[in-house]
């Protein structure tokens, strides 16, 4: 059996331990400084200011989708093989407030096409999914046939060679299977993909952090 003296000092180093497994609790887990200025009292479930919140606790609330950023989009046509869609999730979108309305259109034609005809042989898209609509002498209207688009990106390179950029590939969310890991993503080679809040799914090139709305796009199919 221990004696008294040994018991005393097992006593004092086993308080000793739990004083500092305590004060580092305390250290660890006390709220920041944002933390504390918090003017809600909720749950982060159930707060109106959780998509806005950067509060870590916070974000692991808020649910995400992939989005692809235009302005990093290289084109490389990785969207159309890469994805575990067939045809991909990620298809061309026209932004029509950025549009010319050009008769020769560097996202339709092919590259040194002479006759401006819609010809399968004049036109850039391998699907046809690029359709263009006289409106008035200059102007034509491109419209995208999403099911007919694969993602290849060849139109919106195209488009930001010889045009304004207003064509730009997209994730369609009401196709995308928002996997853990997206294939495309892995794949991306100018990291063009991130997780965003699902409550701002797109991120349109010329138009800052504008939401996509049916404003900025019109598609056929």
């Amino acid at each position: 059996m221990p004696d008294r003296r040994e018991f005393f000092k097992t006593f004092m180093r086993g308080s000793i331990l739990a004083g500092i497994a305590a004060v580092s609790g305390i250290l660890i887990f006390r709220p920041g400084k944002e933390e504390e200025d918090c003017d809600y009292h909720f749950t982060c479930g159930s707060c109106p200011k959780l998509n806005d919140c950067t509060l870590p606790r916070a974000i692991a609330f808020v649910p995400t989708v992939w989005q692809l950023d235009p302005a990093k989009c290289i084109h490389c046509g990785r969207c159309a093989t890469s994805c575990v869609m067939t045809p991909s999730a990620v298809k061309c979108t026209h932004v029509f407030a950025m549009c010319g309305y050009c008769d020769l259109c560097g996202g339709y034609f092919r590259p040194g096409t002479k006759n401006l005809t819609t010809a399968a042989e004049n036109q850039l898209c391998p699907t046809n999914a690029l359709k263009r609509r006289f409106i008035e002498e200059p102007f034509f209207e491109y419209t995208v046939d999403e099911s007919l688009c694969i993602g290849c990106g060849k139109c919106v390179k195209g488009c930001q060679s010889f045009g304004n950029g207003s064509l730009q590939l997209q994730i369609k969310h009401d196709l995308c299977q928002n996997c853990n890991v997206c294939s495309i993503a892995r794949n991306c080679p100018s990291e063009a993909f991130s997780r965003v809040p699902a409550d701002r799914p797109y991120l349109l090139k010329g138009f800052g952090k504008e939401r996509f709305s049916a404003e900025n796009n019109r598609t056929k199919g």
